[in-house]
């Protein structure tokens, strides 16, 4: 029996297979990337790097250049001119650098921001300490009462041009699903230069503790019922928009992988089912989704990925409207 070909392509990278380690504490040291190797997973994100930590050494920089220029005209000469002068955060770069060094699959650096800016320099930074492909974590919520979707949607491509110009390796942008034309937005950050896009970021929710009462965030992981959101939009966007999908949020099943591949994700992305079960949970994933595909005559993931796809559907424009209704009506409860 021929076996199996479970190799994908995400971002241009060649994957053994579609499971990849997503940002979360065990990508953040060397020990546990070496642990999710050694698990068999097919890539690796590193943990975020956030706008405001950049801004922060950017600043105290900016503060020590300053400081007594005001006594002498000549005292900011006794400094290094502020493009020459290390303001990275260094102990991120060379994570990147020591996972390089230590790991055989690809490297994705995560860099995690809302706003067009300088600190997007960082980016060309990460693939100078050589990360394979950058993820953009666009975490940004509208709040402001003045924000207008144009002006969000704008942000939003304003900052993956930012970064997309600043590299030569590819970037992956992880959105929000909050868009009201999803599939328009989407179109629009590959046309700024996104070679992915990862559905989706999963915004932390705030809860109320009654006892103090306090507002305070509340991490809860994901279960599979997270799933059928990627699992949607990926199906909807496989083969009409330019760029590799990842889906993030809810798997944590071989099933839950195996649906993802069928609606098209080019890789999935585990960060709650590797907290709760360890990287050896990458092994069992791995060996669920090669005993289906033999069960059923499948040569490859290539061979049955994005085969449900909406595109795959004989009549795209009916797809949606027909399992909403067909969802509300087959539904039954004792009290109905």
């Amino acid at each position: 029996m021929n076996r199996i070909d479970l190799s994908t392509r995400y971002l241009g990278l060649a994957l053994k297979h579609p499971i990849v380690a997503s940002a979360s504490p065990l990508t953040g040291s060397i020990d546990s990337l070496k642990r999710l190797e050694d698990a068999g997973v097919a890539a690796v994100v590193l943990p975020s790097l956030f706008e405001e930590q950049i801004e922060h050494e950017e600043m105290a920089t900016h503060n020590l250049l300053l400081y007594g220029s005001e006594l002498s005209p000549e005292a900011s000469s006794f400094f290094p001119e502020q493009q020459q002068y290390n303001t990275g955060p260094d102990r991120y770069l060379t994570l990147i650098a020591d996972a390089k060094k230590s790991l055989a699959v690809p490297v994705i650096a995560s860099l995690n921001g809302y706003t067009p800016g300088g600190w997007t320099g960082i980016a060309k930074q990460f693939e100078q300490a050589g990360a394979d492909a950058i993820e953009l974590n666009v975490y940004f919520l509208a709040t402001n009462l003045d924000d207008s979707s144009a002006a969000v949607e704008a942000r939003y491509i304003d900052l993956v041009e930012s970064v997309v110009g600043q590299v030569k390796i590819p970037v992956a942008v992880k959105v929000a699903p909050y868009f009201s034309a999803m599939a328009n937005m989407a179109n629009r950050l590959a046309g700024a230069g996104a070679s992915g896009l990862v559905l989706f970021n999963r915004f932390l929710q705030p809860d109320i503790e009654l006892e103090d009462l306090q507002v305070a965030p509340h991490l809860v992981l994901s279960t599979s019922d997270e799933l059928r959101l990627a699992l949607r939009w990926i199906a909807i966007l496989r083969g009409r928009v330019p760029a590799s999908l990842a889906a993030t949020g809810g798997a944590h099943t071989a099933d839950d992988v195996l649906k993802l591949l069928l609606a098209g994700a080019d890789c999935v992305m585990l960060a709650s089912s590797l907290l709760k079960k360890g990287p050896a949970h990458v092994g069992a994933l791995v060996r669920g989704v090669e005993a289906w595909l033999t069960e059923r005559g499948y040569d490859s993931v290539e061979q049955m990925k994005g085969s449900l796809s909406q595109q795959a559907c004989p009549d795209p424009d009916a797809f949606e409207r027909a399992n909403y209704m067909k969802a509300l009506k087959s539904y039954s409860s004792e009290f109905a």
